[in-house]
């Protein structure tokens, strides 16, 4: 791998990074270029061609996986849990993790509870994200 190559994906891996740990924060594409050094053009372009999807549909990924884990785990509100993830209206919420899940959170709470409640095994989010994910 030349230094360039090298150079690049460290400056992507600094942006995911940052994405991985402010996912509930405002974040833009121009503030993510700025994070790696680069045009926001060429951020956008290459952080694609790095880790197979947008920035912004990773972003989302990101909050959506963090807020299974919350409809999981707790009993809190379903637009409480939009909005601690980073999501700006429920509406969003709502069409994003069902096209990422393939359910609405409703539904996934309601099956996630069954599923505890009859001693299913609990599925780490990382397979199911890995499961649901579409393939193109």
């Amino acid at each position: 791998m030349s230094r360039a190559s090298e150079d690049t994906n460290r400056r992507m891996l600094r942006a995911r990074d940052a994405m991985d740990r402010s996912y509930a924060q405002p974040l833009d594409v121009p503030a993510l270029a700025r994070i790696a050094h680069v045009s926001q053009a060429h951020f956008t372009r290459t952080f694609r061609a790095t880790f197979g999807e947008t920035p912004h549909r990773y972003l989302q990924r990101r909050r959506v996986e963090r807020a299974m884990s919350l409809l999981r785990e707790t009993d809190r509100n379903i637009t409480d849990i939009c909005f601690e993830v980073g999501f700006a209206s429920p509406g969003t919420f709502s069409r994003t993790f069902r096209d990422i899940v393939g359910r609405s959170p409703r539904e996934y709470r309601k099956e996630a509870g069954r599923a505890a409640e009859t001693g299913a095994a609990a599925v780490p989010t990382c397979f199911t994200m890995a499961w649901t994910r579409p393939h193109t």
